[in-house]
């Protein structure tokens, strides 16, 4: 994280390890009655204090000042190119009355007022149209707890969300102090003085800088604190340039590949090809003698049990280069062990027997779902409709490789790294080197992409355990392509069935759907905090049990299928395969019923406006499709957010081709309408180069992809026009981040069968 663009600085970190549960129902040791119903612990003040520089005073623990005006925030969450260093300061530059440019980032310290309590609540499998007693209650204990927990992550589109009041009641008690201390001052009345632009104004006149006012502020006692009222706003819901754009022009803005700390080496890693191997035997003599070879460190016993790095050992050298070349050349011996049975045909062949023998956990139940089915098979003029879909793994393929860069010295350990959890990435490196939590000195950097794969630290574990026996120099760790693609913690592949029962006048009498993939979050808590794998795992069935169409009767299931193929958290997680397995099945009924697709949806959404509302907007933007193309439509919510997308879809010398997409959102209150509309077009293009290209197999135990060349991702000219519609909302904002990346799938295959009558079923689409 980067402070005025300059190189980050590191910040004493003091964490303890926290452990909890995920499952049908959270815990946290034995809670007693009376914790739970005290009001949640406030996220105003830390317990450390904010790293500060110069004559800046803390107003509370997001919010320092300085003499000259100038407004220090802390940051807990990381930019990867969401543009959330320019959305949140916006919440704090709009209740403070501040210009957006006087604020100015610091790095948040590991504290629990910090903690991304959203994403958490956001991981119960309730349904969005429920608003039962059990989901508030389940709602308020799970913010409770994750308030203790105070887990700080950037991921789950929740960033905006979470920090939508608690920073901006920072920056309006802060805006609060100044009037009571301007008014001190003056011997005024509060009422008579009023804030505009970095200045306290008196009624008759008189002003006072906020920078004049800051020594002042820290001792006065505010008056009632009131946030704004969206009639109010300034900056929140108007589009604002994005902060971090001429440092990434100018070459200014560090990443975490650009760190160079004084004396750093580089290392380069041999990790295991086959999922699971351990390294049997390695001969560092044959390349010690290399040119700017220094070392061979084996760094296996550093990582838990399937993380993508797995076990492997690192050249280090004076340049990257030197120790690429050295560990591509150094002699290693692998044991494979059971891992090497692994095949992709295999893994999909368990899924379909243990859907054929398994009933999985219900996600969703409504109706007598089974009864229809039974009346679909005995009842004259009903129908049943069946279609089995499929999605595989994929890898993350962020632009920055993994890195990481480590210093172990003197009992210390000093860690840059572009990271979504610097909790656990401290954790890990703590555990690596054997020291205090609180002896670990974290730098979060700019991330080029993380797309959940940087919620992992795998990779930190790996360079800690590599610096520490480097004698107290700096290692910085670079992965390859190569590297990056053969051990990411992927996307589970997934499989799919679902079956309907449609009348004689094309209404859905009822739809079962029952599922089978990997658990992403049982793989995810077990790895980084030691946690036993068990429960249900929302993620697994999201998208499907949490469908907005109204059918009388429904069963959603899931039946988790595991796995030694290490898997993690991607854009959209669930959603993403299961988005593209409901809407073509909404399609196939909608054909089945004689019915056009927008006007069979439309009669599936009538208690639900606002989804109708972005079904209508997209679809009237679209208008009608060129000649020689057709218009798919998709719609969508995930992470609060409701998207339809309609794209115009061409075959051209046998393959897909997209040249439009219509993207209408309802978001809640946007932010920053320019970062939304940046992030709609990111989604799409990441989805459209899973929908089309993406794919990861593994043969004997063995990724058999390795780079863009047999991982291809969506080149320029292949890249459609993207227009964004954002429908007004007065609701509290939602995700933003993900929710466009799981409707281009179906929306895509939806056109395609329209042009051609082939309905594709399997990720990615193939003609």
């Amino acid at each position: 994280m980067q402070q005025d663009q300059q190189a980050p600085q590191p910040v004493p970190v003091r964490s303890s390890r926290r452990r909890f549960i995920f499952g049908g129902a959270a815990a946290l040791g034995a809670l007693v009655v009376g914790w739970g119903v005290l009001p949640p612990r406030q996220r105003l003040h830390a317990s450390h204090p904010l790293p500060l520089s110069g004559d800046a005073v803390a107003l509370n623990g997001w919010i320092a000042l300085g003499a000259d005006g100038s407004v220090m925030l802390a940051m807990p969450r990381s930019e990867m190119g969401q543009g959330i260093h320019t959305a949140l300061p916006m919440l704090v530059a709009e209740e403070l009355d501040v210009p957006l440019s006087a604020i100015r980032l610091v790095q948040a310290p590991i504290d629990k007022i910090y903690g991304n309590i959203a994403m958490l609540k956001d991981g119960l499998p309730f349904h969005p149209d429920d608003d039962g007693r059990l989901k508030a209650a389940a709602s308020w204990m799970v913010g409770k707890v994750a308030r203790e927990l105070g887990l700080i992550i950037t991921g789950g589109s929740s960033s905006v969300k979470d920090g939508w009041l608690p920073m901006r009641e920072a920056g309006a008690t802060a805006r609060a102090m100044l009037l009571a201390a301007a008014a001190r001052q003056w011997q005024a009345h509060v009422a008579d003085c009023r804030t505009e632009q970095g200045y306290v104004i008196h009624a008759d006149g008189r002003r006072l800088a906020y920078g004049a006012l800051a020594h002042a502020a820290v001792t006065a006692t505010p008056a009632e604190v009131v946030l704004k009222a969206p009639q109010d706003f300034k900056l929140i819901g108007r589009s604002q340039p994005r902060r971090d754009t001429a440092a990434k022009v100018n070459g200014s803005a560090v990443f975490g590949i650009d760190v160079r700390p004084e004396g750093m080496v580089y290392a380069a890693a041999r990790m295991a090809p086959v999922i699971g191997a351990s390294v049997a035997k390695v001969e560092p003599a044959a390349v010690l003698k290399m040119p700017g070879v220094l070392q061979v460190v084996d760094f296996s016993a550093a990582l838990p049990a399937r993380t993508g790095a797995g076990a492997g050992v690192a050249v280090l050298a004076r340049s990257y280069w030197q120790a690429r070349q050295a560990a591509l050349a150094l002699p290693l011996e692998w044991q494979e062990g059971p891992g090497a049975r692994l095949n992709s045909a295999a893994i999909y062949a368990d899924m379909a027997a243990r859907l054929d023998s398994e009933a999985g956990h219900t996600y969703y139940a409504q109706g007598d779902a089974e009864g229809a089915m039974q009346q679909a098979s005995s009842a004259a003029g009903v129908q049943r409709i069946t279609a089995e879909y499929r999605a595989p793994y994929l890898a993350h393929a962020a632009m920055e490789p993994i890195n990481c860069t480590a210093q172990v010295k003197d009992g210390k350990v000093r860690l840059w790294v572009p990271t979504q959890s610097p909790g656990f990435a401290v954790q890990a490196a703590a555990k690596a080197a054997g020291v205090a939590e609180d002896q670990v000195e974290l730098v979060v950097t700019m991330l080029g992409g993380g797309f959940g794969r940087r919620l992992d630290v795998d990779m930190v574990s790996q360079v800690v355990a590599v610096a520490k026996q480097a004698g107290g120099v700096p290692v910085q760790m670079i992965w390859s392509r190569e590297d990056d693609t053969g051990h990411d913690v992927y996307r589970p592949a997934a499989l799919s069935r679902f079956q309907a029962a449609l009348d004689g006048q094309g209404r859905v009498l009822g739809l079962v759907c029952k599922s089978a993939s990997g658990s992403v979050s049982h793989q995810f808590f077990a790895r980084n905090l030691g946690l036993p794998a068990g429960g249900p795992d929302k993620t697994t069935a999201e998208g499907e049990f949490d469908m907005q169409y109204e059918f009388p009767h429904q069963r959603i299931s899931h039946v988790i299928v595991d796995s030694a193929v290490p898997l993690g958290y991607w854009r959209s997680v669930g959603h993403s395969h299961n988005a593209f397995f409901k809407e073509s099945f909404i399609d196939e009924l909608a054909h089945a019923a004689g019915q056009d697709s927008v006007s069979f949806r439309r009669g599936l959404l009538q208690r639900h406006p606002r989804h109708l509302a972005v079904l209508d907007a997209a679809v009237a933007r679209a208008g009608t499709p060129a000649a020689g193309r057709a218009h798919g439509v998709a719609l969508h919510q995930s992470f609060g957010t409701i998207v339809a997308q309609v794209a115009e879809v061409a075959i051209e010398e046998g393959q897909i081709r997209v040249y439009k997409v219509v993207c209408a959102i309802d978001c809640g209150i946007a932010v920053n309408p320019n970062i939304i509309a940046q992030q709609a077009e990111s989604a799409v293009l990441f989805g459209l180069s899973a929908a089309l290209y993406g794919a990861i197999t593994i043969k004997d135990g063995k990724v058999e992809q390795s780079n863009f060349h047999d991982y291809p991702v969506l080149r320029m000219p292949q890249a459609p026009e993207v227009e964004t519609l954002i429908l007004p909302s007065a609701e509290h904002p939602e995700g933003m981040g993900e929710p466009a990346t799981p409707p281009i799938a179906p929306a895509v295959a939806n056109a395609v069968f329209k042009l051609t009558g082939k309905r594709l079923r399997s990720l990615p689409l193939t003609l």
